[in-house]
């Protein structure tokens, strides 16, 4: 009989539980957490409900934004859906038109603010130069040097191009994958309008998807326990089993869907995985930093989203015009840098002064409080080898936004592999 064990709770672990609760398969989730989630989930401070880390999904999340559906009849009010504007804090403002794709692109393009007209054509020939090859590369090279081909200015790469790059992949243009930032590109500036549209979560990223997941399998048969740390997977003659606290369970199928600097713990010794676990070895990972302040309740942005340029600070949210919580406002660091030698009060007193710098004269903040994700994602550089989601070993299957996808460290890229390990058991029914 099949019964599935999905080890992790995040993204990938329950997009996959639900695709096999669909088809009512019978699935158990062990979270080692309270909290559904994993590296995007909701986490409680002063009665005010924060997020981990701050993500944004974009239109063409397809996979994401279906199981959302799926499994959260709120749907609609989760989240709120903007058609693209690219808001650099007096620098550069990019909006698109209310016009057929691709014409909304390049007519916002046309329009941007911030940009000579040479800026702009040039930007507009590099989405074209593009096209033309399908977004594909004879060969990965970095971000930065693909952009020094397609000679986009320094302006140009400051407020566009370096931007969406670390939005994206959480990596440095000077060394992240070229081809994995044009997969990104493809899928949303090149594809219909509304999947360049930018939907920011109305809720925590665990009411988003995570907890209405888990009501969605119990409610079709399956399980999902919290706070069940699995210390041991053991493969048997026919299936695996599954050790929490001294318990074992027995399952046909496993599902690894553990974020990869931890996946490994369980795979040393099992010689069918050693070359996954040379490959999951070799990643290495960049940071994420959240910094949330609350302010006193009349303080807003001027818009929900805003980026900023030459600041520590890469994008700050006013979670009163996405949430309703007013005075609260997310900042969000990406990637590596000097930030991360800074105790947590230094850091949340940095980010403070540089928005008081860029915004005019702001209250002190009635709290802070730092979230740090050391291992946020893995580095999406040139030519990173990623481990696949079938494994060697028979039934057993990796989930994560680290594993084989054209997209970099996303929640789509973490929600499709899930759901490729899922639609592999169903295949064996």
């Amino acid at each position: 009989m099949t019964h599935v064990a999905v080890i992790g709770g995040g993204y990938a672990g329950m997009a996959a539980a639900v695709e096999l609760a669909e088809h009512r398969i019978p699935v158990t989730v062990f979270e080692a957490a309270p909290q559904l989630g994993g590296r995007a989930r909701r986490v409680d401070y002063r009665d005010t409900a924060l997020d981990n880390g701050l993500h944004i999904l974009i239109g063409a999340y397809g996979e994401t934004l279906r199981l959302i559906r799926l499994v959260n009849p709120a749907h609609a009010s989760a989240l709120l859906r903007l058609p693209l504007e690219w808001n650099v804090h007096r620098e550069f403002r990019l909006a698109a038109m209310r016009l057929p794709a691709p014409l909304h692109l390049l007519g916002g393009l046309l329009r941007a603010q911030g940009l000579d007209i040479s800026e702009r054509l040039a930007a507009i020939r590099f989405l074209r130069a593009l096209r033309k090859h399908d977004f594909t590369l004879p060969q990965d090279i970095s971000v930065e040097l693909l952009l020094k081909q397609h000679d986009q200015s320094e302006k140009l790469r400051r407020v566009l191009w370096r931007p969406l790059c670390v939005a994206a992949l959480n990596t440095p243009s000077p060394i992240a994958s070229a081809q994995v930032f044009l997969n990104v590109l493809r899928d949303s500036l090149n594809a219909a309008r509304d999947a360049s549209d930018l939907l920011l979560a109305r809720v925590d990223l665990s009411e988003l998807f995570p907890e209405p997941a888990a009501s969605y399998i119990e409610q079709r048969g399956g399980a999902v326990l919290r706070s069940q740390r699995v210390t041991a997977i053991d493969p048997l003659d026919h299936g695996f089993a599954v050790e929490t606290d001294g318990r074992r369970q027995t399952f046909s199928h496993v599902i690894g869907a553990l974020p990869p600097h931890q996946v490994n713990a369980f795979l040393i010794g099992i010689t069918a995985l050693s070359d996954i676990v040379d490959t999951i070895a070799r990643l290495h990972y960049q940071p994420i930093h959240s910094v949330w302040l609350q302010y006193p309740a009349s303080l807003t942005l001027p818009s929900p989203m805003l980026g900023f340029t030459r600041s520590l600070i890469h994008w700050v949210f006013d979670r009163e015009k996405l949430c309703g919580q007013r005075g609260l406002v997310g900042a969000v660091i990406s990637g590596e840098g000097t930030h991360q030698e800074l105790t947590q009060d230094e850091l949340g007193l940095r980010v403070h002064q540089e928005l008081k710098q860029r915004l005019g004269d702001l209250p002190d903040p009635l709290w802070q409080r730092v979230i740090a994700e050391k291992r946020a994602t893995f580095s999406c550089t040139v030519g990173v080898r990623r481990p696949p989601q079938v494994t060697p070993l028979t039934n057993f299957y990796l989930a994560g936004d680290y594993t084989a996808s054209d997209y970099p460290a996303t929640l789509e890229a973490a929600v499709r592999s899930g759901i490729i390990c899922a639609r592999h058991i169903l295949q064996q029914r």
